[in-house]
């Protein structure tokens, strides 16, 4: 939240004479890469709707999925870099740099960050079966049965299967990965004991922890969540600095003019901070962000190393 208030003060400070006041002269098309009623397209259309209301043009949701959002990614690494053509990038547009050999676009090349638009961490959640309520219980149960524990994923090369791919590295252990086509069949088969564990978004877990269906182990956040305010971080059970969080943000294409850049970032901050667009990122276990497109730059980077090292590392590839 504090990236977020800077924003708005900077945004507040700054004067109008200093945009391109002709912009937008026409609509705005906003490219997802991933199928409509999911997480990243609730918040697009969230976003679309308050940036038609702040720049007074149509603001056109457009889904374009496949290949992990390389399609729509490619789409507008490749438009006219004036402003009508932008991205709601995700996690994936950092870690599709190490894990596919040619993505079609280059994340810090070939686009021209605006803003981070929310975060939503993710939990390590396990069967109640499993014998171990504490990252260090289940770390040593894993090490007494090495090839035993299994993890479900929503799919290779997602965040839920590389963050299981972390563990593994970070913990010294032996488990399994389960991928499925959607985090939907996974769920079930954690819920049903078929699976051990998984990294879901804490939206995903809390039902089924309050019904006692799961157990939760940590959070993968630098801090605790207001969500779930009696379970530990992960570094707090003894692992630092493993973070595992969905995101997204606003992409335009590179070399697009530094003003029409500011007034995206200025209307999309504003939206950010309204009361509405806030209770939906929550409804979606989600945070708002709202940073400078220079931390969102190199927030961008730190993520394409961190999961970078982790692929090479794993050998985790896509299929």
């Amino acid at each position: 939240m504090k990236h977020l208030f800077a924003a708005m003060a900077v945004i507040l400070a700054s004067t109008a004479g200093a945009q391109d006041t002709r912009y937008p002269a026409k609509p705005i098309r906003l490219l997802v890469g991933y199928t409509p009623g999911g997480a990243t397209d609730i918040i697009a259309r969230t976003i679309a709707a308050k940036l038609q209301d702040s720049l007074g043009q149509t603001v056109l949701v457009e889904n374009k999925p496949g290949a992990t959002s390389n399609i729509a990614s490619e789409a507008v690494a490749k438009a006219a870099p004036d402003g009508y053509t932008l991205l709601v990038g995700t996690i994936a547009n950092a870690t599709n740099m190490t894990i596919y050999k040619n993505p079609g676009y280059d994340t810090l090349r070939d686009f021209a960050p605006i803003t981070q638009t929310m975060s939503a961490p993710s939990v390590l959640a396990v069967h109640p079966s499993v014998p171990a309520r504490t990252l260090r219980e289940l770390i040593a149960l894993a090490k007494q049965q090495p090839g035993k524990l299994t993890y479900a994923s929503s799919g290779n090369g997602g965040s839920p299967h590389l963050a299981g791919e972390m563990l593994k590295l970070r913990a010294g252990i032996d488990i399994v990965h389960v991928p499925y086509k959607g985090a939907t069949q996974g769920m079930t088969d954690l819920l049903g004991g078929q699976v051990t564990m998984s990294f879901q978004t804490a939206l995903s877990a809390i039902p089924h922890l309050q019904s006692g269906k799961l157990a939760v182990i940590a959070v993968a956040a630098h801090r605790r969540m207001a969500l779930l305010p009696n379970v530990p971080t992960m570094a707090e059970a003894g692992m630092p600095d493993f973070e595992v969080s969905s995101w997204n943000g606003l992409f335009a294409p590179a070399r697009t003019p530094p003003d029409i850049v500011a007034r995206l970032h200025q209307a999309t901050v504003k939206a950010l901070g309204l009361p509405d667009v806030r209770e939906k990122l929550a409804a979606q276990g989600a945070e708002p962000v709202g940073q400078s497109p220079e931390e969102f730059r190199s927030y961008i980077k730190s993520e394409i190393d961190k999961w970078g090292r982790v692929i090479r590392e794993s050998g985790a590839k896509v299929e």
